[in-house]
Parts: C-alpha cells; sequence; structure tokens
C-alpha cells in the first residue's frame, strides 16, 4: 500500500498563531524556511552567534536576530539549522540551559538525534521536517506558488500535538503544495547518509573519475574523456529524473540502450552490492558517524587532505577549461565555500 501523503488540507498553520518560531543558523536551509515561513504569516526570529556575518544578511530580510541562547528562550518552536558536527557543542552551551517544558525542537536531518549526539529533556516535543532539496530550491519553488516535497518524522515520547506542529511547519514553506510523507529519525537518517556515501556523491563522483582515468591511460584525450563520463551526466540524470530509468532509455539510442543493459551490471557488480550492504550496515551500526565526529573533533585532517587530492585531479582542470567554453553555463566560483554556522 502506497504511503499516505500529507497535502494542504492535512495542516493547520493555525497552531502557530501566537507562538515565536526560531531558526538557528541562516544558511541553505535556514534562510529558505525562515523567509518561506515570515512569508506565511508565522512570527519568525533568527538565532546566531556573535559576529556572524549572516546576522547583516537576515535583518536586510526583514528578521529579527537575537544570539543563539536568546532566540532559544524567546521561541516556542527552534529549528536547529546548523551543520551536524556543531549541533552537539551548541546545543550544549545555548540551546539545553534555555529549553522548557512545551518547547519544540525540529531539525531538518536525523543524525543528531538518531545518533544520540543530542539527548533531549522530557517534556520537549522533538520532530524532523526534511525539504528533499536543497534550500535555494526550497526558497525558489515557494515564490513561486509551488513546493518542495518533504519528510516528517515526531521522536518518540514526543506530545499529541507534535505531528499537527511538523505538518504546520511544513506547510509553511510549501512542502504541503508538493507532498509530504512521514518517516521516522532512524529511516531517514539511515537512508540519506546510505544515498550519499553510496550513490548520489560517493558512488557517482568515483564512477566518473574511474571512468575518466580509464579513458585517459587509454591514450584518448582528457577532453573527449570529460565530456563522456562527466559533461553528460547531466543530460541521462536529467532523463531520469523526469521520467525514471525505464524512461531515460527510451529516450536514447537502442546502441546506447543495449550497451546500458549488458555492460552496466559488469561495472555495478555483486561484490559492488556486496560493498554497499558494508556500507550500510556501518551507517545502521554508527561506525560511520562515530568515525565522523572523531575526524571532526581531530581537526579534520583526513578530510581535508582527501578533499585536496579530488581538486587536484586532472579532471578538475579540464572541466574548468572545457566549461569556459560554455557561455549558456551559469558560472559559479564555489571553491572554498564550506557549510558554516551562520
Amino acid at each position: 500500500m502506497p504511503a499516505k501523503v500529507y497535502t494542504d488540507k492535512d495542516a493547520d498553520l493555525g497552531v502557530f498563531k501566537n507562538k515565536t518560531l526560531a531558526i538557528l543558523g541562516y544558511g541553505s536551509q535556514g534562510h529558505a524556511h525562515a523567509l518561506n515561513l515570515k512569508e506565511s504569516g508565522c512570527k519568525v526570529i533568527i538565532g546566531l552567534y556573535p559576529g556572524s556575518k549572516s546576522r547583516a544578511v537576515a535583518e536586510q530580510h526583514g528578521l529579527k536576530v537575537y544570539d543563539t541562547a536568546e532566540a532559544v528562550r524567546r521561541a516556542d518552536v527552534i529549528m536547529v539549522g546548523l551543520p551536524d558536527m556543531k549541533q552537539a557543542d551548541v546545543y550544549k552551551q545555548d540551546i539545553a540551559p534555555n529549553l522548557t517544558k512545551g518547547k519544540t525542537l525540529l531539525f531538518s536531518h536525523g543524525l543528531a538525534i538518531h545518533f544520540g549526539l543530542i539527548k533531549t529533556p522530557k517534556g520537549v516535543d522533538v520532530i524532523m521536517v526534511a525539504p528533499k532539496g536543497p534550500g535555494h530550491m526550497v526558497r525558489r519553488l515557494y515564490v513561486e506558488g509551488k513546493g518542495m516535497p518533504a519528510l516528517i518524522a515526531v521522536a518518540p515520547g514526543s506530545s499529541k500535538q507534535a505531528k499537527a506542529n511538523a505538518l504546520a511547519w511544513a506547510k509553511g514553506i510549501g512542502s504541503t503544495k508538493a507532498g509530504v510523507l512521514q518517516t521516522t529519525f532512524k529511516e531517514e537518517c539511515e537512508t540519506d547518509l546510505f544515498g550519499e556515501q553510496a550513490v548520489l556523491c560517493g558512488g557517482a563522483s568515483a564512477l566518473v573519475q574511474a571512468g575518466f582515468e580509464t579513458l585517459v591511460e587509454a591514450g584518448y584525450q582528457p577532453e573527449m574523456a570529460y565530456f563522456e563520463c562527466l559533461h553528460e551526466l547531466k543530460l541521462i540524470c536529467d532523463l531520469m529524473y523526469e521520467s525514471g530509468i525505464a524512461g531515460m532509455r527510451f529516450s536514447i539510442s537502442e546502441t546506447a540502450k543495449y550497451g546500458d543493459i549488458t555492460r552496466g551490471p559488469r561495472v555495478i557488480t555483486k561484490k559492488t552490492k556486496a560493498d554497499m550492504k558494508k556500507i550500510l550496515k556501518e551507517i545502521q551500526t554508527g561506525k560511520f558517524t562515530r568515525q565522523w565526529v572523531k575526524e571532526y573533533k581531530g581537526g579534520l585532517k583526513n578530510y581535508n587532505k582527501l578533499l585536496a587530492k579530488g581538486e587536484k585531479h586532472q579532471i578538475e582542470k579540464t572541466g574548468a577549461y572545457l566549461r569556459g567554453m560554455m557561455p549558456w553555463m551559469t558560472k559559479k566560483n564555489i571553491k572554498g565555500v564550506q557549510a558554516s554556522y551562520a
């Protein structure tokens, strides 16, 4: 049976009447949630650390900004819109001392709660509203009168009002226009991490680099390898996004189709799937999260080393050159941009 899809009729923004909603952080998701909720008629404030560069930006958008602890004190519902590895410290320092019974903590990802990096007291509702797309798209779709699909979850021990609050928040950011599904912190967190590691980021980038290297090492021009292994990937992904794998196959040539269905399984083998299962098990047992916490607290040495190695790969130099020949492509200088506790 298909999962129930919640829409506008299932959510009531009236539950936020006379309530203050605080968003801690003003990054990708934070700014989108804040502006969408504000324009939906909710009272929204922003919590930032002293000296944050985002203060001026939020104030220019017509939002009142407070230090994080003060925002928590003033709010009824508090969104923790901070990077995963910063949440526990900010929770201990600024959030926990100002949480009182009846308040609600809201997350857009389940890691800190599911793996116990944050332990909340009784009497505080813990919910999740996770749009299935980046913040700038959540904002853009709202402005266009549309919405980004989202997931909601309610942590065990929360009150009967918690789900209504999650749905109201989802409505306030526009997601109930598209459709909202209910999940759990566990399911959202584990599937999200797996998708990032095995397919969307880790799997895709490793596959692209390996394909590029294979062609270059065989004597083909790096430019040809870039076009075939990276540039055209967007075209295929767009087709899958719009109409699924079968729809993509309908749109490509018979030769491409035959190569797809006979050679693809030779690249992604039973061993690959077995390794995927190992990655999933590491996520489920908390091994990945423990390693990530240790790496973060240790100064991100291996993290930075691996990122630097990736930036030096030949595919990056080739790609920068070729993208410079594509006037239709929006040029983005994103090197060095990091998720920040904004």
